[in-house]
């Protein structure tokens, strides 16, 4: 039986930089959640805009893959295998002071949603077909440490967070896309950002994700002989270099690379073949329309695709200090 995949699946000065606290799960198809792809781009390490207290986001992203891949990269042999997916996300932040190891705590809650999902596999989608709705909510606690300021200048700034996936979203083993995972996962991360010049700056957010069991995985990706399915575990990496142009508008370049390093068991079996990968390269920008309302497009063209979709992805975000 052929497994069946898709996927749905920022400064204006330095104190007005723009960080994303985001563990974008969306929907997924395939043996691994869907997990924040380049939904984080710029400033990524530096703390909220605006300071303590509480800061709302909203993500939009619309994913259209062209083909589904194998293990070796080839287009999956299903007559047809394109997805276009859109989706939003609604994220609240609260940045407190005074935290351990002189840094500065804060929580993070992430409600994804899938808002439509139009697949097309040449077969009336017998093979793929998609479960629109509410995600799951993935929440976070992280620690923002103190900017290091060399000439009175911000140099370099990171933080790291602990989130979780709950499995709350809306779920069904009927379908091929689903919002919700059915299982937890855990996907820590460290992201930083660096200043080589005051108008040159990159960052990185380098995550590990380890999943728990799904004990009713989708009939549509498994034989109906598999109870049991936990995906592998996997690293993925956002990053990017940002360049001011002034005081309000910067542009940059943009990239994003996932690579499962464990095999996912199959009814507690490892199966190999099932190792996903990707990687993802494009232009973006940041406008600030003041210091609490900041806008964040990225663009991003998928290549070298292992075991999911392969297409391109463009995410829009827009941030407003509360």
């Amino acid at each position: 039986m052929i497994r069946k995949k898709a996927s749905g699946l920022v400064s204006i000065k330095v104190s007005v930089s723009l960080t994303f606290f985001c563990n974008c799960g969306i929907i997924h198809a395939t043996d691994l959640p869907a997990v924040n792809l380049g939904l984080t781009s710029f400033y990524d390490g530096a703390p909220v805009p605006g300071g303590p207290g509480w800061t709302g986001s909203i993500f939009y992203t619309h994913y259209d893959a062209k083909r589904i891949t194998d293990n070796k990269g080839n287009k999956v042999s299903i007559p047809k295998s394109t997805t276009q997916i859109d989706t939003t996300a609604l994220q609240l932040i609260y940045q407190g002071t005074g935290g351990p190891l002189e840094s500065d705590w804060g929580v993070s809650a992430l409600l994804p949603i899938l808002i439509s999902a139009k697949v097309e596999d040449g077969l009336r989608n017998s093979v793929l077909n998609a479960n629109d709705g509410v995600a799951d909510l993935s929440l976070g606690l992280y620690l923002q440490s103190k900017p290091i300021v060399r000439d009175g200048k911000i140099v370099f700034s990171q933080r790291v967070e602990a989130d979780i996936s709950l499995p709350t979203g809306r779920y069904s083993k009927n379908y091929a896309i689903n919002p919700g995972s059915n299982f937890f996962s855990f996907n820590p991360y460290w992201a930083a950002t660096y200043w080589m010049t005051p108008k040159v700056s990159i960052s990185w957010r380098a995550h590990y994700l380890w999943n728990a069991k799904n004990s009713n995985p989708s009939l549509k990706s498994y034989d109906s002989g598999i109870s049991e399915v936990q995906a592998g575990q996997a690293i993925h990496f956002n990053y990017n270099i940002l360049y001011a142009l002034n005081n309000k508008f910067q542009v940059g370049i943009n990239g994003y690379w996932l690579s499962q390093f464990t095999d996912t068991k199959l009814n507690g079996n490892s199966v190999s073949g099932r190792r996903e990968r990707i990687q993802g390269i494009g232009p973006g920008f940041m406008y600030g329309f003041s210091k609490e309302n900041l806008l964040v497009a990225n663009m991003y063209f998928e290549s070298d695709a292992r075991n999911r979709p392969e297409g391109s992805r463009f995410n829009l975000r827009w941030v407003h200090k509360l």
